[in-house]
């Protein structure tokens, strides 16, 4: 997408000129360089990551043409912004987030979703292992808590919600090992950091003697230490989704402004880290050399249908509503914050920092949302199969379906994913529009439905792959999986709606207002954060089995 910058941008040939000076990012034209590190003396010492999930390309472009001197529009048109950025598909927050931090995608990393499955694995509680069925899920949401309903996930603090910040950076304790999946081989509890086949930027950073911590939404976020378990050396993760303390609706994502006191927890962890605290700002440990948070305000007022008076979503094809408007607004001023405190702290010459997306949001467009209960065409598929097969268990033993549709069977043979696809295909039925009117579907909803290899294929995996759905569907434009009329928009699909998000880089080692309009995929942040330190991005295995390159210019 083209936008007229607040600084006019320049020509590509210069930009790749500059940026080579710096020595922080690669041209295609220079394979060797891809990812070795940057010269010292040009290096950062600290990159901020931040994510803004459900934010669009789009988005940030509409709004940068109206707030030509918002911190957006000055951290855009000060840095690189690559305006073809692609996420991970799923376009799941946990495959998304994974994808920034190793630079692979889930056929590599062995995450496909927030909620996903193995068929190796023994299922959660299983203490006599010898001659157990495996097949389990592997829940990486709040579910995992020792508490879910509480903010601090369990630790028990006291004078929820503003003790928060006292919060442990050690989150691991904090997830209930009876709620975890079991490896057959030791009958042992998996925690989501053990999950993760590869390894992570805070692995390597640390590795090197940096200091590393993040910020994000579940305990779980655990899995972003890498198989070491000890990537991040102080993880704050405040449960998202567990009872809003002061609000009625429920949890913090049910009323927009209980997200966005929800994300202000975070952003003052993040100004802490920036004064070279802790995030509770307890200890004096250095400013640390990777760091970020995820923002939640944005991809809750895009999902509510309202909220705090004003109504979610999109307004036309496109054009935030004011709800989307005001979290944008939000979003802007807690980035003003950090380049504020950058300045004060004297850090803003020696910080690259990085602006993405985990995920998109769809549909952008409210006219085309078609919301349809999935429940019954699933429990239609276990009985039509149990029909077929007298004495046999239902099909699905896992399902995800938000605006794709990921299933895991029971019977994993190419005749019951071929049986399930064409029973799929055949549904029709109703579901219900933007304002709750009955709209008809086809296929279940579906354009596009991958079984058994076709479905490994699809993600670049091994066929039989443990981890791998044996069904994948990419649903009609607006189709959003959901009972009732309470969520207008989904993520985790294969739209461009899903997949369009921004990516910026800008700050030390970076050259200002340049434009990159070829295409770039968010697995490209991992070996770029490396560089930008200094590190060799080689040092992180998805990059070398996906041969991800830094972010180029071109």
């Amino acid at each position: 997408m083209s936008r007229r910058p607040a600084h006019p941008a320049r020509s590509l040939t210069a930009a790749a000129a500059a940026l080579a000076a710096a020595g922080a990012l690669t041209a295609a034209a220079a394979p060797a360089a891809a990812h070795a590190p940057a010269h010292p003396h040009q290096a950062a010492r600290h990159v901020l990551l931040l994510s803004v999930d459900g934010l669009h390309q789009s988005d940030l472009a509409w709004y940068i043409a109206r707030h030509p001197h918002s911190a957006l529009a000055r951290l855009t048109t000060g840095g690189v912004e690559y305006t073809h950025a692609a996420t991970t598909n799923p376009s799941d927050s946990f495959p998304g987030m994974i994808a920034q931090v190793t630079g692979g995608d889930p056929g590599t990393t062995g995450v496909y979703y927030d909620d996903t499955y193995s068929s190796a694995l023994l299922p959660a509680g299983t203490t006599r292992c010898a001659g157990a069925r495996p097949g389990a899920e592997v829940d990486l949401t709040e579910d995992l808590d020792k508490n879910p309903d509480s903010l601090d996930a369990g630790q028990g603090l006291s004078g929820l919600p503003g003790s928060i910040l006292q919060m442990t950076g050690d989150p691991a304790r904090l997830l209930d090992p009876s709620k975890l999946p079991v490896d057959p081989k030791t009958c042992r509890p998996v925690y989501p950091h053990a999950y993760l086949r590869v390894n992570t930027v805070f692995e390597v950073a640390r590795a090197a003697g940096l200091r590393t911590a993040w910020s994000d939404k579940h305990a779980a976020y655990d899995i972003l230490n890498g198989p070491s378990g000890q990537g991040i050396q102080d993880l704050f993760t405040p449960e998202i989704n567990s009872k809003a303390l002061g609000y009625d609706a429920g949890d913090w994502t049910k009323d927009n402004a209980a997200t966005q006191q929800y994300d202000g927890y975070k952003v003052e962890a993040v100004l802490n880290e920036i004064d070279g605290y802790d995030h509770g700002r307890t200890r004096k440990v250095g400013t640390p050399a990777v760091f970020g948070m995820n923002f939640q305000s944005v991809s809750t007022a895009q999902k509510l249908p309202s909220s705090d008076g004003l109504t979610g979503g999109y307004r036309a094809k496109g054009v935030p509503g004011p709800l989307v408007v005001k979290n944008l607004d939000f979003v802007d001023r807690q980035i003003d914050a950090f380049l504020t405190e950058l300045g004060k702290r004297h850090l803003a010459d020696s910080t690259t920092v990085i602006l993405s997306s985990k995920h998109g949001q769809s549909p952008v467009d409210p006219e085309a949302l078609t919301r349809i209960d999935d429940g019954p065409l699933l429990d239609g598929l276990n009985a039509a199969w149990k029909a077929a097969h007298p004495g046999a268990g239902d099909l699905v033993a896992h399902a995800v379906d938000d605006d794709a549709m990921l299933l895991w069977l029971t019977d994993r043979s190419a005749s019951a994913t071929a049986f399930a696809k064409a029973y799929l295909l055949a549904r029709s039925g109703t579901g219900n529009d933007i304002d709750g009117r009955g709209r008809p579907f086809t296929a279940s909803g579906l354009k596009d439905l991958y079984a058994g290899a076709g479905a490994a294929r699809y993600f670049h995996a091994r066929p039989g792959d443990s981890r791998v759905p044996d069904l994948v569907g990419v649903t009609q434009y607006g189709v959003v999986y959901t009972g009732g009329t309470s969520k207008i928009a989904e993520h985790g699909g294969a739209h461009a709606d899903d997949l369009d998000v921004p990516l910026v880089v800008a700050g030390a080692a970076t050259p200002r207002g340049v434009r990159v309009d070829g295409p770039v995929r968010t697995t490209q942040i991992a070996p770029t954060i490396l560089r930008l330190l200094g590190l060799d991005a080689r040092d992180l295995a998805a990059v070398r089995t996906e041969h991800t390159r830094a972010l180029p210019v071109r």
